[in-house]
């Protein structure tokens, strides 16, 4: 009995030396030729590139042929040899063709022609199969790896916090709910509100918007931990640069004052971008050329650039000094905007830049407050075509100004008393941020659209698929 061939992936048949037979499997990206011969491109994900698969027509049945249309998946038995044309060192000379799945071209919407990402948005079932889309998700795949890489590499461990919590950690309250109570008859108190007690976790609880607050506790006993899961925000918000569910990774660092803070998140950048480039060439290449001819001299220039550090006050004296007419007027006390950020960043210094000591009045409860009473140890990292990609800061370890700046905001401390409690047990002076995941992969793919960075993108009036 013959030995089965063992499929090889595109992607090692296309560096192979020619000589064997092979077995490729895949999905047809297009089919021409005429009745004595055909060109099939195959593609299986495994790379952008397709392998050409070349079929004497003589050898095949003229019905099973019909069959392998755009959208098909196939498994291809032949020789690998030196390809006659150019694009590609080697092809497969077909000897045996099956047919596991048709594509009807009447239906199947992958046609070879043009499509709008927005029309992809509406078939993201069936995106990936696009170079374009293949492109990005092989590049999240590579990031992921490499911020698990950079943090297992510097020794730090990573913890895995909650989806399900009952604190605000940004205090923004635009939180997802999370209840088993019957919607269209929930138990309620004397007063008419509703008996949370009652509920599967007996308290009121949401989708977490950020595991930051557990991961402190994490860096107080394990010196230097990173998150890197799923986060949500019920924010109304319907622009390119929002989700309603994405991915965050969030370090804290116990002993790391805000220069520190400021290190790592430059080197953890740096870091993500040059992983980028040493793995993700043909697909950056391919993004450059379709979508983004300055992407790849970018991401070049990030890794090669220091980064720019200015105050929240020297940034807001370049911005009225600007002679800029800005859609949101600056001055001192304000958030700054997409548009300040980019001006900064693009126009100004012409390279990233990170943000400190922001007014304590914008910033969240746990930054650590300054001297000076009116900033606190906040920072933002800044890029080209992005804005703020990394917002951080140096926690607040002094408990009784903790307590205070709760207080001033008229915080419910019932949810957070073991957060309170590491600074009753000994407290230390420590750091960290959050990056959001798809922020990065923006930057590194060059897409202008957060929802195509993503598989499935989660936004207000859309949980499709």
């Amino acid at each position: 009995m013959e030995k089965e061939i063992k499929r090889t992936k595109i992607k090692e048949l296309l560096s192979m030396q020619p000589g064997a037979e092979v077995v490729a499997k895949g999905w047809v990206r297009t089919k021409r030729g005429n009745k004595n011969i055909n060109f099939i491109a195959l593609n299986d994900g495994s790379t952008i590139n397709n392998i050409q698969v070349v079929c004497d027509m003589k050898a095949f049945d003229e019905e099973m042929m019909k069959k392998i249309t755009t959208g098909a998946c196939l498994r291809v038995q032949g020789d690998l040899v030196e390809s006659v044309g150019s694009g590609q060192a080697v092809e497969i000379q077909a000897k045996d063709i099956l047919v596991y799945g048709t594509a009807d071209p009447n239906t199947y919407p992958l046609q070879k022609k043009g499509h709008t990402l927005e029309f992809l948005r509406s078939i993201a079932h069936l995106r990936p199969r696009t170079n374009t889309f293949g492109a990005v998700l092989r590049i999240r795949h590579a990031m992921a790896f490499a911020i698990h890489k950079f943090f297992n590499d510097k020794g730090f461990v990573y913890l895995h916090t909650p989806l399900i919590t009952a604190s605000d950690c940004e205090g923004a309250g635009a939180m997802f709910q999370v209840t088993t109570l019957d919607l269209n008859n929930p138990p309620r108190n004397a007063d008419g509100s509703i008996d949370y007690s009652q509920d599967f976790f007996g308290r009121m609880t949401s989708l977490t918007v950020s595991g930051q607050l557990e991961g402190e506790l994490g860096a107080m006993a394990l010196g230097q931990i990173y998150t890197f899961g799923p986060t949500f925000r019920a924010e109304n918000s319907n622009t390119p640069r929002h989700l309603a569910e994405f991915w965050m990774i969030e370090p804290e660092m116990a002993f790391y004052e805000i220069q520190d803070n400021m290190d790592l998140a430059e080197e953890f950048i740096k870091y993500c971008v040059k992983y980028a480039l040493d793995n993700c060439m043909d697909d950056l290449r391919f993004l450059n050329d379709m979508f983004d001819k300055e992407l790849i001299s970018r991401l070049q220039g990030v890794i090669n650039t220091e980064f720019a550090r200015i105050t929240y006050t020297e940034g807001v004296d370049i911005l009225l000094k600007s002679g800029r007419d800005f859609e949101y007027p600056v001055s001192w006390g304000v958030d700054l905007q997409s548009e300040h950020e980019r001006y900064l960043v693009e126009e100004h210094y012409r390279r990233p830049v990170i943000v400190t000591d922001y007014p304590k009045d914008i910033k969240a409860f746990y930054m650590k407050q300054n001297d000076d009473g009116k900033t606190v140890r906040g920072m933002d990292v800044l890029f080209p075509k992005i804005g703020e990609i990394i917002g951080g800061s140096q926690r607040e370890e002094d408990l009784d100004k903790l307590n205070r700046r709760i207080a001033e905001l008229g915080m419910d401390t019932r949810n957070l008393q073991w957060y309170i409690d590491t600074r009753r047990f000994g407290s230390a002076p420590h750091s960290g941020f959050g990056l959001g995941f798809e922020r990065l992969l923006l930057f590194v793919t060059g897409m202008a659209n957060i929802r195509d960075v993503i598989p499935f993108p989660r936004t207000p009036k859309n949980a499709d698929f």
